[in-house]
């Protein structure tokens, strides 16, 4: 009897633990993923168009959220509240987020895109860096276009007390710019795009390597509680980048509809990125550096601020590394 009492003791224990493990299992994956599109991140439209992140979770129970970011302002608002998992920036944006303590890792590019140049309308008398002297500009402040403008400034020895700031959203700074109440923008594709073709608007200075790259930033917490799932995010990111690569007409038809845009525009948009480099590297870490020494110039990131530092703990390269067949 007592071997028996014995038996059944140590037959609960083992039972116990098998069902405590089966639990955990079911733990092992989050109960939703949260992400953002945009439509400066052709490949997040296409993603969300599709399905295919809700096709890959189905099995698993995951639900899958979409959050519209209209730039990326909101799309680290949201990162720092933790109202998504991942979301779409520009790569200096999120240094600057990041000097500021926000809990993000860039994990996958998802484009070189040249989506911002400073702009002004047709009729305008402004053709140079120097004319901007005494005028509005608008740009949304934390978002690629603001930084380009600073950089742009910085690089013909203008200060940025020179002109005057008009912090407004990216399509409001359109609107503000055909209706003459700014004198010029600082532009952000597929609104650039779209006053360009549609309102004779003139792309007056431009500088391809001021623009950073698009990023594709994760929560951190996310990453170190499920690294498995952020695989495969970047996983199906790729699926999306290869697909725009394949489709290129199909990929303005859907940027056009998305966005309500012509496709004259959309093409236009396309036409301005490079999908070929999804995974973090040199080339990355060296213009987030040129960027953040620019904004320590501009006080927008602390004089004391290690840049090279940050740029480190920005850029995780791992997850695509491990994820992306070369």
């Amino acid at each position: 009897m007592k071997s028996r009492l014995i038996y059944g003791v140590i037959l609960l224990g083992i039972l116990s633990l098998i069902m405590g493990c089966d639990q955990d299992s079911s733990q092992d994956h989050p109960e939703t993923i949260r992400l953002d599109y945009a439509h400066y991140s052709p490949t997040s439209l296409v993603l969300k168009e599709f399905g295919w992140v809700e096709e890959a979770f189905e099995d698993e129970g995951i639900e899958v959220e979409w959050v519209f970011s209209q730039g990326s302002n909101r799309a680290l608002e949201f990162l720092n509240s933790n109202s998504v998992d991942f979301g779409s920036t520009a790569g200096a944006a999120a240094l600057i987020s990041k000097a500021n303590g926000s809990p993000i890792e860039n994990v996958y590019i998802y484009s070189k895109p040249e989506w911002t140049a400073l702009v002004t309308s047709g009729d305008s008398d402004i053709s140079s860096l120097e004319d901007l002297k005494g005028k509005t500009v608008a740009a949304t402040l934390g978002t690629d276009p603001y930084i380009f403008l600073l950089r742009a400034l910085a690089a013909e020895g203008i200060d940025e007390s020179d002109i005057e700031l008009i912090n407004l959203q990216h399509g409001d700074g359109a609107s503000s710019l055909l209706s003459n109440q700014v004198d010029a923008w600082a532009g952000l594709d597929p609104h650039m795009a779209r006053v360009e073709l549609e309102s004779d608007a003139e792309l007056f200075y431009r500088e391809p390597d001021f623009n950073t790259y698009g990023f594709l930033n994760v929560h951190q917490a996310f990453a170190e509680d499920y690294p498995d799932y952020v695989d495969q995010i970047i996983s199906l990111y790729e699926r999306a980048r290869q697909w725009v690569i394949d489709h290129p007409e199909d990929a303005v038809t859907l940027l056009a509809e998305q966005a309500e845009i012509s496709e004259e525009v959309a093409a236009i948009q396309l036409e301005r990125n490079d999908f070929s480099e999804p995974i973090p590297g040199d080339i990355h870490y060296q213009a987030l550096i040129e960027s953040g020494l620019i904004l320590q110039e501009g006080e927008v990131i602390e004089a004391d601020a290690n840049i090279e530092q940050l740029v480190e703990e920005l850029i995780n390269p791992s997850f695509a590394e491990r994820t992306i067949e070369r």
